[in-house]
């Protein structure tokens, strides 16, 4: 049995992949640097990163199958599953021979599990869209933090650069140490580490105990729900939001 090893990047994943093709190998599992497991009965091959190889593959894709396909890899290695390698690796041989029509044939495992991670990540980006919440600093520029479950950034990066192309903001993964800084009109992603209280604009703690005061006001008692909040909301991201709902002991009344 054969394992690929890569650097856990986006273009060490498809430089494996374009690997397996030029080696005529068919590894059995494609696996970031992170999830290597300890076995007898495996021989690992390392695989160096190599963007032009990454790139070849990746417009093969685009070309050959779609450039839905394109997206359904992508984001399925966003998702950070262990096994998205492997399912990006058997998802593209079935598209080879299939072209387009692979993403009908969701009853194949292999797709089925490459819509289930595509599905995951888009349905959480949308969410985190209209859970951000950002703050105005002293110095102009508008922070938010997220904790999310998938690396999803960049996606949403892209809508907020979209949508606040004259804004200096940062939004900032705290789970990952990343952070997405837009600054006139140029949006990166970098390594990011913050930590302590944020040196508020006077306007916003206002504006942040106005809000608060009109969450709280503008909530019916007799129709305060905690269990259904958490089920709609998981309380990995209330920490996050200005209001805090579960921090409110109107929440909680006895």
């Amino acid at each position: 049995m054969i394992y690929y090893i890569y650097d856990g990047s986006f273009e060490g994943m498809l430089t494996a992949v374009y690997e397996s093709y030029i080696r005529h190998e068919c590894p059995e599992k494609i696996l970031k640097g992170d999830c290597l497991q300890d076995n007898l009965f495996v021989e690992y091959v390392f695989i160096d990163t190599d963007e032009q190889k990454a790139k070849t593959l990746y417009d093969a894709v685009k070309k050959k199958i779609s450039p839905g396909a394109v997206k359904c890899i992508l984001y399925a290695y966003l998702s950070e599953d262990k096994e998205a390698g492997t399912a990006v690796y058997q998802y593209l041989k079935l598209g080879w021979k299939m072209g387009k029509q692979v993403d009908s044939a969701i009853a194949h495992p292999w797709v089925f599990q490459i819509h289930t991670l595509y599905n995951k990540v888009r349905g959480e980006a949308g969410r985190m869209l209209g859970l951000i919440r950002f703050n105005l600093l002293r110095n102009g520029i508008y922070y938010a933090s997220i904790e999310p479950d998938h690396n999803i950034l960049s996606i949403i990066a892209h809508h907020f650069k979209q949508r606040m192309p004259r804004q200096d903001w940062i939004i900032h993964d705290v789970k990952r140490d990343l952070a997405a800084v837009c600054h006139d009109h140029q949006c990166i992603i970098i390594p990011f580490e913050f930590d302590g209280p944020l040196p508020l604009d006077q306007q916003e703690i206002d504006y942040q105990s106005l809000w608060k005061e009109y969450f709280k006001d503008i909530a019916i008692k007799s129709r305060i729900n905690p269990k259904l909040q958490r089920q709609n909301m998981p309380l990995r991201y209330w920490k996050h939001l200005v209001e805090k709902p579960g921090a409110a002991k109107y929440f909680y009344p006895k």
